[in-house]
């Protein structure tokens, strides 16, 4: 278990803006900065990360915290994972508690956990058997140099070797206590009839292991070098749980900082396209790794970049195909350019031919969009026949229809109107025609589906429950005064006391003095752990407000800290519009005061709705009981309408007339 000393020094270093911008691409407002949601698909930036304040807040879905519960959050690690994550990062060294813990807590790991862990082993005996053994490195690095590869790059993608020995690797695991179950399922292993002891999948192929967007690694890409061998020269890991190829980019990890910085992405094929291209010093590159680029795959893009330049071999076969990658692309909101390189080459060899500029400059000047890319293929392929010219332009009209924002329809439309000689009418109407084609697939399609379902007895949902005024006032009343407490709990306040002596408290003091003053039960459960811990302090001589909550392990605590010290009007930068609005605390004695009461009057009027539904159970069986209850609720309106005097409300509405 990680010490309580290593966590604060995880909290204190790490720079919640740095984490979250390795996956979210941040733009600067005001002293904060914002970008769209990577938890829900959203078009204007509802997600906010407060550099002063080290939390984040995604306005979209609610969800906000620490940078290490973005972590826990994004990456599903768990807290000890993300924490692990955070001091890698920042090169902190974990110190372990010394505690002894039961047999059952050692025990609790997760299959993921050991999927996870085993996937590390594997990666750490492949590399070192490329550096460290004979046969790796009169092979596998002797490959890798052939290619031109230099050593820090070698180092950075972290590629191995897997001996020719059929269960080495298979071997090595079982000896430090992997089971044979783990090894089978994590795709490394194969344990046929015929071979009890195991086979290792990538024997006697070079390895190029596969990460996740944080760096862990997932799965292998493995490559053979004998020609002579009837096998598949690539090798992937199979499906596990760990491991879903429509969901990864291979190099992703090792580019997305300059995918962000440079604000596009190079999308190739093949793993030796992403190394070469990093090797000459273009970083901003990753491949679908040889399958056809998936919807998820394109939004882990999108989290850092809305630009995507697509690099083809110029003798590609398959680049026709491609054109689903387009309009896939189109259809998530993405600008698009796709450059074909002369025929012969492909990025790995064109990187390694030329120096970086003379690379960046080609790249940049020869890539076209994607109109006059799809034009350049289909135009050439339909020569002078004016249908199949017809059905080409038909071709691009409809990829300018999966792009989902009206203005940049209409300009590419105009860009088709001007490149072909075309009236925008007509190619308005094709649009409307291929529209209504994709729609009346679709619907064919639902239909299907309808059709084929099981048929079901009709549910008749339930009227919902009206909602209940008090309970919801009291609620909210309870988390106004606990927000203040995390926002301003420190703050001290100059109060004086009924004989008009002055005298001093906190705000913490004074919101903690009025719960006990009423003998207050919590509503929220996470409210009464805030207010547990904040005793706990004041025992101590400790005020914990915001800032002591950050390190909890508890999501719920966190998740309210960030609801605290985060609000909506933090997603608009008004200086730069000249508005300048008030700043919350610039009147919190007042706030305080006044929200105490608001409290008090929300407080008494639930007592009272508890005591009227206790009090006509006595009626006939505990006559002093009834006649008790009666007094109270009489006594508790007359403290409702001497509050409504102080807080200057309306008798009638109840609404505050100032405030």
């Amino acid at each position: 278990m990680i010490s309580k000393q290593t966590i604060d020094k995880i909290f204190s270093t790490i720079r919640v803006e740095e984490i979250v911008g390795e996956y979210v691409q941040l733009k600067r407002a005001g002293s904060n900065y914002k970008g769209l949601s990577p938890f829900h698909e959203e078009k204007s930036p509802s997600f906010v990360v407060s550099p002063s304040k080290q939390i984040w807040k995604d306005f979209s879905t609610g969800k906000g915290g620490t940078a290490i519960s973005f972590l826990m959050e994004i990456e599903n690690f768990t807290y000890p994972e993300a924490l692990r994550h955070a001091a890698k990062k920042y090169g902190i060294e974990i110190e372990e508690d010394k505690r002894e813990f039961s047999e059952e807590a050692k025990n609790a790991q997760s299959e993921r956990d050991l999927l996870y862990k085993i996937h590390e082993v594997a990666n750490d005996y492949f590399q070192n058997f490329l550096w460290e053994a004979e046969e790796g490195k009169s092979i596998g690095l002797a490959y890798f140099k052939e290619r031109e590869l230099k050593d820090d790059i070698i180092r950075k993608f972290q590629l191995g070797y897997s001996p020719e020995q059929k269960n080495a690797f298979t071997a090595y695991a079982l000896e430090k206590g992997y089971a044979k179950e783990v090894l089978e399922k994590s795709g490394l292993s194969i344990f046929p009839e015929n071979a009890p002891n195991g086979i290792d999948r990538f024997r006697e192929r070079v390895i190029f292991p596969i990460h996740s967007f944080s760096g862990r690694v997932l799965g292998f890409g493995a490559r053979i070098l004998k020609n002579n061998v009837k096998t598949a020269k690539y090798l992937n890991s199979p499906e596990t749980e760990i491991y879903h190829k429509s969901n990864v980019l291979y190099g992703l990890n090792q580019s997305k900082q300059a995918i962000s910085r440079k604000n596009v992405c190079l999308l190739v094929e093949g793993y030796m396209d992403v190394i070469s291209l990093h090797m000459s010093g273009i970083e901003n590159v990753v491949a679908s790794s040889g399958t056809s680029l998936t919807t998820e795959q394109i939004k882990l893009i999108k989290r850092l970049t809305e630009n995507v330049t697509i690099l083809f071999d110029g003798d590609n076969a398959g680049i026709k195909a491609s054109f689903r990658s387009i309009d896939m692309l189109l259809t998530e909101g993405m600008n698009i350019r796709v450059l074909l390189f002369p025929e012969g080459d492909d990025p790995d060899s064109f990187a390694r031919k030329h120096p970086q500029d003379y690379v960046e400059k080609f790249i940049e000047n020869e890539a076209m969009d994607f109109i006059d890319f799809k034009a350049e293929i289909l135009l050439k392929e339909a020569g002078n026949d004016p249908i199949k010219k017809a059905e080409a332009i038909r071709n691009i009209v409809k990829s300018v229809g999966f792009v989902q924002n009206a203005l940049k329809r209409e300009v590419y439309l105009k860009e088709v109107s001007n490149k072909f000689g075309l009236s925008e009418q007509s190619l308005f109407n094709e649009l409307d025609i291929q529209k209504q084609i994709t729609q009346n697939q679709t619907q064919h399609v639902q239909q299907q589906k309808e059709n084929n379902k099981t048929p079901k007895l009709e549910v008749v949902p339930k009227p919902e429950m009206e909602v209940d005024s008090i309970q919801f006032n009291i609620f909210h009343q309870e988390n106004k005064l606990i927000d203040t407490m995390l926002m301003f709990g420190d703050v001290v306040l100059h109060r004086k006391n009924e004989k008009e002596e002055k005298y001093e408290i906190t705000v913490i003091e004074e919101i903690l003095h009025h719960f006990e003053e009423e003998q207050y039960e919590f509503q929220i459960e996470t409210n009464q752990k805030i207010i547990n811990n904040i005793r706990e302090g004041i025992e101590h001589d400790e005020l914990r407000a915001g800032s002591f909550f950050i390190t909890l392990m508890d999501a719920d605590i966190t998740s309210k800290v960030a609801d605290a010290l985060m609000h909506p009007n933090e997603l608009s930068d008004w200086a730069t519009r000249n508005i300048f609005p008030p700043n919350m605390g610039d009147h919190i004695a007042d706030e305080v005061e006044h929200n105490i009461l608001i409290h008090k009057y929300y407080y008494i009027h639930f007592i009272i709705k508890k005591t009227t539904a206790e009090f006509e159970d006595y009626r006939d069986t505990d006559q002093e009981k009834y006649f008790e209850s009666i007094r109270k609720i009489m006594m508790l309106n007359e403290f409702s309408k001497q509050i409504i005097e102080k807080l200057g409300w309306s008798p009638v509405t109840k609404s505050p007339i100032k405030f």
